[in-house]
């Protein structure tokens, strides 16, 4: 999945549903029971290939690629350079590291000429040989690469949609530093990026302490309360305290110690994680730099991840609600639906021309349907606001010395987490998108 080649997001896109690959069903698919898949595939936003893999349609793209985007806003804004690394990766990078025996969700290939390698699941074994390259001494560092990358893991239970998935898209970034003072400083700093990239994502992460693993004493996960979640917290709602409870030392109920009240336990979904990997990868590959005295040291690596695909499954088990998906507008698909309803096309068409020029993203619901499918699709996709132009709208603008038939006539203006339907003129339809933005 190689970004650089991927839609542009750009504003003033316009696009009309009858001329969109990908339309909505309306029976659940059979064989998922996840939230997040179901409503995804309805809503014509992915499709699903085997277990653990799915195809993303153009709506699907759209939202992926927004997500993207965000979190490569924040990773740029903390002096991380972009890369691409590859999936196909050499084994005896993995024996050198130990894992080619013992990372259970490595898939390994055999070539047609008796070549095995690696799908990655993970990149230190394909970047620390290069940064080997080209960092030699303590002028080089601190270092930090990250990409956005599609991951492959021989999962046991594919299972909950994107949330667990074989095949999945990943942003892994990587620190490389002369002390572990400096490792341990940016690896505060990525706490604080962490919880406003989710934020800016719609979602309310948890900065959670957890195991380390083979790394280190310990790791942060982020995680998003949901009951749909396979992974479990104990923490106080105050925000001052998380533990993983496979990890977690007390106990759901003991009172917080800064008086917030008692812990709770709640199912989450995790979105992130923050290791602190140290010397591990960098003895492997014997990554070393000279000091100011002269001295070789080994450099000191962190990882940070966050699962782009995931977030998109997490966000659409938070919000949705029993007529569909409910976009946060940061990674909607659109900025607006328009629906023009009975004989009222030519001025939706000119509407949809002057939203395009305005900049404003939209998906326009052209087709010759019931009003009631129409507006059951919008739903369905989630885009937080509707506008619709229709033979009501255009009697009232003129009953009140509005221009029926142009675009400065009345629209009606609905958001999609509300029930109040307002009559605006195209002026203030404009102004009410650009506020929400």
């Amino acid at each position: 999945m190689l970004y650089s080649n991927y839609p542009s997001t750009s504003s003033g896109q316009v696009m009309k549903y009858s001329k969109l690959f990908g339309k909505t069903v309306r029976e659940a698919p059979k064989d998922e029971t996840s939230v997040n898949a179901r409503l995804l595939i309805q809503a014509g936003f992915i499709r699903k290939e085997v277990a653990g893999v799915y195809n993303f349609l153009p709506l699907g793209l759209r939202v992926l690629t927004k997500i993207a985007n965000i979190v490569r806003e924040e990773m740029n804004n903390v002096q991380a350079q972009e890369l691409y690394l590859s999936a196909l990766q050499k084994k005896e990078s993995w024996e050198r590291t130990g894992r080619w025996g013992n990372f259970d969700a490595l898939f390994k290939l055999t070539s047609n000429f008796e070549k095995e390698y690696a799908l990655g699941p993970t990149h230190e074994e394909v970047l620390v040989p290069i940064v080997s390259e080209f960092v030699s001494s303590y002028k080089d560092l601190p270092l930090y690469l990250y990409q956005i990358q599609t991951k492959f893991r021989d999962e046991k239970r594919a299972k909950a949609g994107l949330l667990r998935g074989r095949e999945f898209l990943m942003k892994d970034l990587y620190s490389f530093h002369e002390s572990e003072k400096d490792l341990v400083a940016y690896y505060e700093l990525m706490k604080k990026v962490y919880k406003k990239t989710f934020s800016r994502l719609g979602l309310d992460a948890i900065e959670t302490l957890a195991s380390g693993g083979t790394f280190s004493k310990f790791s942060h996960e982020f995680q998003i309360v949901c009951e749909s979640g396979e992974d479990e917290i104990i923490y106080c709602p105050g925000g001052d305290f998380s533990q993983n409870s496979e990890i977690a030392k007390v106990a759901e109920g003991k009172q917080c110690d800064l008086g917030h009240g008692p812990l709770k336990r709640a199912k989450t979904i995790e979105v992130g994680n923050i290791f602190l990997l140290k010397d591990k990868f960098s003895k492997a590959f014997n990554l070393r730099f000279k000091d100011k005295k002269g001295a070789q040291k080994y450099v000191v690596m962190g990882c940070y991840g966050i699962g782009i695909s995931r977030v998109m499954g997490a966000i659409v088990e938070v919000h949705n609600d029993e007529r569909g998906i409910v976009w946060p507008l940061s990674v909607s698909p659109f900025d607006a639906y328009l629906i023009v309803l009975g004989d009222a096309k030519e001025h939706a068409e000119k509407t949809y021309s002057e939203l395009k020029k305005a900049g404003i993203d939209v998906l326009y619901d052209d087709r010759d349907i019931s009003a009631g499918e129409k507006f059951a699709d919008a739903d369905l996709i989630g885009i937080p606001i509707r506008l619709v132009v229709s033979e009501r709208s255009l009697r009232q603008a003129s009953s009140r010395g509005g221009q029926a038939g142009q675009a400065g006539g009345k629209i009606e203006f609905k958001k999609r987490t509300e029930e109040k339907i307002e009559l605006l003129g195209f002026k203030d339809v404009i102004k009410n998108l650009r506020q929400e933005g």
